[in-house]
């Protein structure tokens, strides 16, 4: 491809409302263009990389014995209600009716359909398999952001193992983890595998693929010690033993005009330092009223409430209903004597003496509280969140919590899916079980976006190889004088030939905006055709990465630059 004929419309600007570096480059860059909020067209070179992603993935696929689908993008309703997944999801899910009233939904993922097809397997001579595809997923953000970081639709591969038992899907999602480790690695992204909740999609364990950046949404907390890592809305800690008094044989009421937080507490004369305290918050699960206690310096976490509970709906209490309820307003809220809400509690309350909590009275708290003995716990759960600084769970090491991109996730599914839709196999005695699944999905957007966030500097982009739109681009300066642009064209065509994919930048332009555009745009090899070096014999060889450029024959620049594209494409 000649530039000049080509649509590659940069921007000396960053967007107005991009803040995440892959949102400002790829915009800037050429590669994207935003259509509304949430949604994006993939411009040539966004194109070209997205495909090259995508070849990548098609080849791990295959190199585990995966067969390729093309499904729908639009669903019947009733296989989502079956699966109870159509109230599940909330208003993520895209839904609309046809012209006679049908209740449709647009793909949030494909679990279902893929389930749907399964039921065609007969008997366990048909298993194991293993089903991909890449297709486009709807979701109806609430706040997409971050250019394709968090989009309302986007492309995905999407891949499913049938078994015929558990030990079959361990082998199964091994070899998917493994299959990830060499896409990521073939993308030029370094990538930390955690424990993950696997949230809507059901089953019963799944891991995330995390690329550490500050773009990212998720935090994970990890140990360099032991290798041990979890996304946030997982993990665990191991706290310091707590060393409590005995504390008085009953809770005594204090006053604490005007005090309404844990810090105010801590301040107050009588108080009490917010490991402490207990906090009290009010939810509604379900539309049940609950009562919540953590330790005061402990945050909740939302998943892991949703995850302990199986509740669809977790939604703090409105302070109206909160009066009624307890008789106080927040932040003199407590659970001691309350015997006909339920109560659920973190597990670092457990056996904890003397502490402090509200006592549904305003302006009033209460001291010396026994957990066991003042307190009717319903059920105790871990609904903290984990800091940074705490304990390893499994070598004690503090730990790290990292922000970062997820980029991809697999789920062992389990007969979550199958069970619900029928998709049964005769076993070796001839008995109906049901299909044991899991589900492994990559997002081809996100992963553009996160390797231009790993990738960039502060002239632009840095593609490896693996992804790049073109992998060279020949710079010809002066194109007017003959001798110069049949130069670059013999390069170009001796590049072709070899199937390197190469830009020829024939552009009546001045030198500095060629070498500014070929910087931002990433491309990873640049070969400068100038009259004064042609004149010499020499082409300017610059390498984007680590922004190395040497002199070299003209004759040899061609063979240099196989040769070392084809060395990073291995």
């Amino acid at each position: 491809m000649r530039w000049s004929q080509a649509f590659i419309p940069t921007l000396r600007d960053d967007p107005a409302d991009a803040e995440a570096a892959s949102h400002k480059l790829l915009v800037r860059a050429g590669f994207i263009r935003q259509l509304m909020a949430g949604s994006y067209s993939l411009l040539p070179l966004g194109f070209r990389t997205c495909q090259k992603i995508e070849r990548i993935l098609r080849e791990e696929m295959e190199r585990i014995g995966a067969q390729e689908f093309q499904l729908p993008g639009l669903h019947p309703g009733e296989i989502w209600k079956q699966t109870g997944r159509w109230d599940a999801i909330g208003d993520e899910l895209f839904r609309l009716k046809d012209r006679s009233g049908t209740d449709l939904c647009l793909a949030f993922t494909h679990e279902e359909i893929f389930t749907w097809l399964a039921r065609e397997i007969r008997s366990y001579k048909e298993l194991p398999q293993t089903w991909f595809h890449m297709q486009s997923k709807f979701r109806d953000e609430p706040r997409p952001k971050s250019g394709l970081l968090r989009v309302r639709e986007f492309r995905m591969k999407d891949s499913y193992s049938l078994d015929v038992d558990d030990a079959g899907l361990e082998v199964a999602f091994r070899t998917h983890f493994d299959a990830y480790r060499r896409i990521f690695e073939r993308c030029g992204v370094e990538t930390t595998a955690v424990e993950a909740s696997s949230g809507m999609m059901g089953g019963k364990e799944s891991i995330e693929f995390m690329v550490e950046s500050p773009a990212g949404e998720d935090w994970i907390a990890s140990c360099a010690s032991c290798g041990y890592a979890a996304n946030v809305e997982k993990a665990t800690s191991e706290l310091a033993p707590a060393t409590d008094d005995a504390g008085p044989g009953a809770p005594e009421k204090f006053a604490t005009p005007g005090v309404r937080t844990i810090e105010d507490l801590a301040a107050c004369g009588g108080g009490a330092p917010a490991e402490r305290q207990i906090k009290t918050l009010v939810y509604r699960l379900d539309g049940e009223l609950t009562l919540l206690l953590l330790r005061g310096d402990h945050p909740l976490s939302a998943q892991k409430l949703a995850d302990a509970t199986g509740t669809l709906e977790q939604t703090p209490a409105g302070a109206e209903e909160i009066r009624v309820a307890l008789g106080a307003d927040p932040g003199s809220l407590g659970a001691v004597g309350i015997d006909k809400l339920p109560v659920l509690a973190d597990e670092a309350l457990r056996g904890r003496t003397n502490l402090t909590t509200g006592a549904n009275e305003d302006d009033f708290h209460l001291s010396g509280v026994d957990v066991e003995r003042d307190l009717q716990v319903t059920a105790w759960h871990d609904l903290r969140e984990v800091q940074e600084g705490e304990g390893c769970p499994a070598c004690g090491t503090a730990l790290q919590v990292r922000k970062t991109i997820e980029v991809a996730h697999i789920f062992k599914l389990g007969t979550t899916y199958s069970e619900v839709l029928g998709a049964n196999f005769l076993d070796e005695n001839g008995k109906a079980r049901p299909i044991v699944m899991g589900s492994y999905g990559i997002g081809v957007g996100r992963t553009m976006a996160a390797v231009a966030e790993a990738c960039h500097d502060e002239n632009g982009l840095i593609w490896p190889v693996s992804v790049a739109p073109y992998e060279v681009v020949i710079a010809v300066l002066n194109p007017k004088k003959p001798e110069t642009l049949e130069a670059g064209v013999r390069i170009y065509e001796a590049l072709q030939a070899a199937g390197i994919d190469v830009l020829l930048d024939d552009r009546d332009e001045r030198p500095g905006v060629k070498f500014k555009d070929s910087e931002l745009v990433g491309i990873p090899w640049r070969i400068t055709i100038g009259p004064k070096g042609l004149a010499e014999g020499k082409a300017e060889l610059f390498r984007r990465r680590g922004a190395r450029k040497r002199d070299i024959d003209v004759h040899k620049v061609a063979d240099a630059v196989i040769e070392n594209v084809m060395e990073e494409r291995r």
